[in-house]
């Protein structure tokens, strides 16, 4: 039954596939050698295309939403993390318990961008908005892209709670990260911060808008008015 309901996933994905728009996907997601992206491989399906079909999937077992999550497919794997934010948003906190451990678990198969950004916050941060919140500060610290890109955006759920000091700390963690994602994914979460607080914001620029990447400082600012965007960017 597990196998057929994979296949049947499966199929559904593969009907929609649109050959250029996978070519455009592979390029924009940097799939190319030696590009964050490297290997992964697309067939061309819109997130809404997606979507849909995770709902109609939603009650699919956690062994079979790994072997999507396996997948070189990049759809598949997008649809595997849809289903278990969904599964995840319906369940008790015991049953929120395990899809948690089961993302930490499996999180190497999270493994680009728009992956970490669709579900870090919705399951990792949810979950450890009422928890002990050391395993982010371990994942900051990671060797691991991805696993540190997770650790940032899962402090989006803390944020949208007017919970601000996980932010702060996992950013001035990766203030230093060589990686322009983690720079983006950072100076997303500041200017997040901002919009709720913008002196909580103006508060960590002050201490660290000096020694921060162009990219990040970018994105933490956006929202300032002309002037203020002027003083930060001519550090």
């Amino acid at each position: 039954m597990t196998k057929n309901l994979i296949g049947d996933i499966q199929v559904d994905l593969n009907k929609q596939a649109d050959i250029k728009k996978a070519k455009v996907y592979q390029r924009f997601f940097k799939t190319g050698k030696g590009q964050y992206g490297e290997g992964d491989k697309f067939i061309g399906l819109t997130v809404p295309q997606q979507r849909a079909i995770a709902k109609k999937y939603s009650t699919l077992s956690l062994t079979s939403v790994r072997k999507l999550l396996q997948s070189k497919i990049h759809e598949y794997r997008l649809t595997a993390l849809l289903i278990l934010v969904d599964q995840y948003q319906k369940s008790d906190d015991s049953g929120q318990k395990i899809i948690c451990d089961y993302y930490l678990k499996h999180a190497r198969y999270v493994n680009n961008w728009d992956l970490v950004d669709s579900s870090a916050d919705k399951i990792l941060g949810d979950y450890l908005n009422r928890k002990n919140k050391s395993i982010l500060y371990k994942l900051a610290k990671s060797k691991n892209l991805w696993e540190r890109r997770i650790a940032i955006v899962a402090t989006f759920n803390f944020i949208k709670n007017n919970q601000f000091k996980e932010a702060l700390k996992i950013s001035e963690i990766l203030l230093s990260d060589k990686h322009d994602l983690i720079h983006k994914a950072v100076g997303w979460m500041l200017r997040e911060v901002g919009k709720r607080n913008q002196k909580v914001l103006e508060s960590f620029l002050q201490k660290h808008y000096k020694n921060m990447p162009r990219t990040m400082l970018r994105y933490a600012i956006e929202r300032f008015n002309a002037r203020k965007k002027k003083f930060y960017m001519a550090k």
